[in-house]
């Protein structure tokens, strides 16, 4: 079987956080990244948690009654302006030079998860 033939797409990317912590994940994805908030379907509601959706981009932010924060796996997503967006936000990044070319660094969520960013 031809794997690229299988293999399309990532449909969106789940992150953990602690029960109540919504009003946090929205400061951050929504406020800070400007990646916008989309509803939850009715079905999936109830569960807590926020998704956020711009274009390609697809984050979706669960409870987890057992939450331990994502310090090593994470998303990495592609951004214009990432120095600009950084400094908007008034994110601590710790930025990383080990891949020539590529200007990137990691932040982290309200929640201890691990995310990247990538200059686009």
């Amino acid at each position: 079987m031809d794997a690229d033939a299988t293999w399309l797409e990532i449909d969106h990317v789940q992150l953990a956080m602690p029960a109540g912590g919504e009003d946090a994940a929205r400061a951050f994805y929504a406020t800070a990244l400007g990646i916008p908030e989309v509803p939850k379907p009715p079905g999936l509601a109830g569960r807590g948690g926020c998704w956020f959706e711009a274009g390609a981009v697809r984050v979706h932010v669960g409870v987890d009654g057992d939450f331990h924060p994502a310090r090593k796996a994470h998303p990495a997503f592609v951004v214009r302006d990432l120095r600009e967006l950084v400094e908007r936000a008034g994110l601590a990044v710790t930025w990383a030079d080990d891949i020539p070319g590529v200007v990137r660094g990691h932040v982290s969520d309200p929640f201890g998860n691990r995310i990247e960013l990538i200059e686009g």
